[in-house]
C-alpha cells in the first residue's frame, strides 16, 4: 500500500496516486485493478447486493438515513461504513475501509 495520506474535513484517506485519481478505482497507469475479496469464500465482490449479504452475515445493518450513500453500522462497535450509491464509484479507499473494519473477512487484491 503506497501513496500519500491526506487529512481533509476531519477525514484521513489514502491517495494512492497523488498525481492523478485514476488508480483509486478500477485502474491505474500500471494497468492493475483492485478488487475487494471475501476471504472465507474467496469471492470477488462484484456488486453492492453481494457486499450487503456478506456484511449482513457479519452483523452489519443497513442505514437508510442518507439517500446519496449506502451506509452500514455494526451494533457492537462505533464503526460506520459509508459507500457511494453508485457501485462504479466504489474506490480502493472504500475497500480498505471495509477491510480495516472486518480484518479477517475481506482483503483487497490487485488483479
Amino acid at each position: 500500500m503506497s501513496g500519500v495520506w491526506v487529512f481533509k474535513n476531519g477525514v484521513v484517506r489514502l491517495v494512492e496516486n497523488p498525481g492523478g485519481d485514476s488508480v483509486q478505482g478500477g485502474g491505474g497507469g500500471n494497468g492493475r485493478r483492485r478488487v475487494l475479496v471475501h476471504t472465507t469464500s474467496n469471492e470477488v465482490i462484484t456488486s453492492y447486493s453481494v457486499l450487503e449479504r456478506k456484511l449482513n452475515s457479519l452483523g452489519w445493518e443497513r442505514y437508510y438515513d442518507d439517500p446519496d450513500l449506502l451506509q452500514f453500522h455494526k451494533r457492537s462497535t462505533v464503526h460506520l461504513i459509508s459507500l457511494p450509491k453508485d457501485f462504479n464509484k466504489f474506490k480502493s479507499m472504500h475497500m480498505y475501509d471495509i477491510v480495516v473494519k472486518n480484518k479477517n473477512s475481506f482483503e483487497v487484491r490487485d488483479i
